[in-house]
């Protein structure tokens, strides 16, 4: 008997496990969509992942209180997509609201850590309005425009009741497809999409009662979810993410960001909005 053949009878799981290419691969999505979770490299990495013949299986290690509402529709058009042709494990590391709850409703399975922040399902549009703040400082705003709409939105005056009238159409529109998706996912309708669909957020535990998960799990336990659902008989991980700056992996706040920008102010704007000890 060769040394190899001694080895591959003494140790055959071992090698076994080391000759398996096969793997979960883990996307983290973390921060505030349109923030520090820039959509067009989080949909290549999906597209990634799907085209991949090693990953077996996807878990998306989520921590974002969301963001933009056009973008985190993409990327559950994209995680759906993805779990089309793999399974796809959604898992709320410590909070899943509002867009990161809509992308994980693409997912095959959605878990949530016990005292992770799950729910604000719903849409909000905000917006200053500084008409007295230019009044005070003397400066006017000359407008031409082609169409009584054209400047909706504007800060530079009073929005008037048909102003108000079409933004609440529009938020309903966009709140419509978010709660179809919702429905969808979670095959929840009349009174009981209507209590999840307030805007409030829940611990993970009562998001499971509510049905808006499928189980509570720590990482340990999601990972295991995504073996199972992969059919992998080893549990072996590919890390996917965007190449992150030296000062990112070492947690310095703000690092990755790029220049003081709009993204900046997402980005703070969204953590606030998540509560906080």
């Amino acid at each position: 008997m060769t040394a190899a053949a001694a080895i591959t009878q003494l140790f055959p799981d071992r090698l076994a496990a080391v000759a398996d290419r096969r793997r979960i691969g883990v996307i983290p999505v973390r921060g505030v969509i349109g923030g520090a979770v820039r959509t067009q490299e989080m949909q290549r990495l999906l597209h990634k992942a799907a085209d991949s013949e090693r990953i077996r299986s996807v878990l998306l290690d989520i921590d974002s209180p969301g963001g933009g509402a056009i973008a985190s529709e993409q990327l559950y058009v994209s995680v759906r997509r993805l779990a089309e042709r793999k399974p796809v494990v959604a898992w709320f590391r410590g909070t899943g609201a509002s867009g990161a709850y809509f992308l994980a409703c693409g997912a095959t399975r959605i878990l949530s850590f016990p005292g992770a922040v799950v729910g604000s399902i719903g849409v909000i549009n905000a917006r200053p309005i500084l008409v007295d703040t230019l009044k005070r400082i003397g400066a006017q705003m000359l407008i031409t425009k082609t169409g009584p709409f054209k400047d909706l939105g504007a800060p530079w005056r009073q929005p008037t009741d048909e102003d108000r009238a079409k933004e609440q159409e529009l938020v309903d529109a966009i709140f419509r497809r978010f709660t179809a998706a919702v429905s969808t996912a979670r095959h929840l309708d009349g009174d009981r999409l209507a209590r999840v669909t307030t805007g409030e957020v829940w611990l993970g535990e009562q998001a499971l009662d509510l049905g808006l998960v499928d189980a509570t799990a720590d990482e340990e336990e999601a990972l295991d979810e995504a073996q199972r659902l992969g059919g992998l008989p080893h549990r072996r991980t590919q890390r996917l993410e965007r190449r992150r700056p030296v000062l990112q992996r070492l947690g310095v706040p703000g690092a990755g960001m790029g220049p003081p920008s709009l993204r900046w102010i997402t980005e703070l704007e969204g953590w606030l909005a998540s509560p906080r000890l």
